[in-house]
């Protein structure tokens, strides 16, 4: 099959966004809350409080990011090294090990970044929300379906800024991609194909050096490893259940393949990757969902593995079927070359055979003919601020942000079911709002857990 050479590149959006215009865009296209500005009031020139939850790997560049423009008023993680590293920089910072004891300190700051690892997001970020701050968390929102629900609705009574971590959402080319599809560029879209090129997790030997993973254990070591110098384990275990401490569980990103601590690839990734038809598509809560790919293990999420979801119609939109897949698993259509063999792309299937193909950063409309005389839509979703200034703007503003956790609520349980469904083993069928799989009770266990002592959320 002949591909497209046509690349659609994502323009920049037209710089003469009246704020009215984003608001108006925001408040209608992407589920946005609207919610007071704080006590300090408008003035964009007001510098935020900030509070910093996990300073290191991916929560050093969340913190950099925000203290360009922010006062950073304590700081806290679990392990000394990236800890001493932030108190260095913000020697004015208060510094915590423990988050507890950092809210039951610290009463008096505008907003809180989280970015601990995935089975702490929760504890983290529901303090702040009940105590009326403003939050960023990294993705994925929360280690379960549960947590996901109960931080969402606790974002809903808090009304304040929220934003999780998916920070391709604010780049130019997810914006043009979701104008086409939602601008009819291929017609009503009934199948997408959702595809990541990383395969960390459960794998041979071979397959392991084949996809770059340098860890290979297969199973739960029976030996322990000295716990690093000024590492809390403790702390670092938070909520799951306990186990002794070795150097495949630390540091990251080693232990999002461990079930108890994270959800491997479909989470992680799938934040990133899924976010672009949930957004294109208006997709919430899918109605059926079937895994397939190797046997499930009790400790470790798998490398390679797929899920089709099966979406009802929403308004005049018709059903859809999306499928991720993730490792070596592909999609048909890539294997045969029917398509440009991108590592990692998502995939639009429209009526009479137009597709769409997109990654994070490009685009390309299939059968190249049929889009001969085709005009582009003119941009209609405004340029992001960036990231983490559109948080911070909306801290101010009270201006919703595109992230929030509404819409991400929905995308992390979204994720998480994907793994709901291969870890049991079946199809399952999805009641969102009693948060049940209707024919497999045995799903019960993967939806939400318990804790261990001391550690209690809801």
């Amino acid at each position: 099959m002949k591909h497209s050479s046509r690349i659609e590149t994502s323009p920049s959006a037209s710089a003469a966004v009246s704020r009215r215009r984003f608001t108006q865009w925001m408040a209608a296209g992407a589920g946005a809350l609207a919610f007071p500005a704080i006590v300090r009031g408008q003035n964009l020139n007001n510098r935020l409080d900030v509070v910093a939850i996990g300073v290191g790997g991916r929560g050093a560049g969340n913190l950099g990011d925000v203290a360009r423009t922010e006062n950073i008023v304590a700081v806290c993680d679990v392990a000394e090294g990236p800890l001493d590293a932030a108190a260095a920089k913000h020697p004015g910072a208060q510094r915590y090990t423990d988050f507890r004891k950092l809210y039951d300190a610290e009463k008096k700051f505008d907003a809180v970044i989280v970015s601990t690892c995935e089975h702490t997001h929760a504890f983290a970020t529901l303090p702040a929300l009940r105590m009326g701050k403003h939050v960023y968390c990294e993705k994925p929102l929360t280690y379960n379906i549960w947590e996901a629900r109960l931080i969402r609705e606790a974002a809903a009574k808090a009304k304040v800024a929220t934003q999780m971590g998916t920070q391709i959402h604010a780049g130019d080319n997810y914006r043009r991609v979701v104008e086409l599809i939602q601008r009819d560029a291929i017609g009503p879209v009934s199948e997408v194909h959702v595809w990541v090129g990383r395969a960390w997790g459960r794998q041979s030997s071979e397959a392991a050096a084949r996809n770059h993973d340098i860890v290979t254990v297969q199973e739960r070591p029976t030996e322990t490893s000295p716990i690093p110098k000024g590492l809390d384990w403790e702390l670092w275990l938070g909520p799951a259940p306990y186990r002794p401490f070795h150097d495949v569980y630390f540091p990251g990103p080693k232990w999002y393949r461990w079930w108890d601590f994270g959800n491997g690839t479909m989470s992680d990734l799938g934040s990133h990757w899924n976010d672009l038809p949930f957004w294109a598509l208006q997709l919430k809560a899918p109605r059926t969902i079937t895994p397939g790919g190797p046997p499930p293990h009790a400790e470790i999420a798998p490398a390679s593995m797929h899920a089709v979801y099966e979406y009802d119609a929403r308004g005049a939109l018709p059903p859809v079927r999306l499928t991720w897949h993730q490792g070596e698993d592909k999609p048909e259509i890539w294997t045969r070359g029917g398509i440009p063999q991108w590592e990692s792309g998502v995939l639009f299937v429209g009526t009479k055979g137009r597709m769409l193909l997109a990654s994070y950063d490009k685009h390309v409309l299939l059968r190249e003919a049929d889009f001969k005389d085709f005009q582009r839509p003119e941009p209609f979703i405004p340029k992001s601020l960036g990231h983490h200034a559109e948080w911070i703007h909306a801290c101010k503003t009270g201006a919703p942000t595109t992230c929030n956790f509404e819409y991400a609520g929905w995308l992390t349980e979204a994720n998480h079911l994907g793994n709901v469904a291969y870890r049991v083993g079946r199809k399952i069928e999805w009641d969102p709002v009693a948060l049940k799989a209707t024919n497999a009770p045995e799903a019960a266990r993967f939806i939400r857990r318990d804790y261990r002592p001391g550690w209690v959320l809801g």
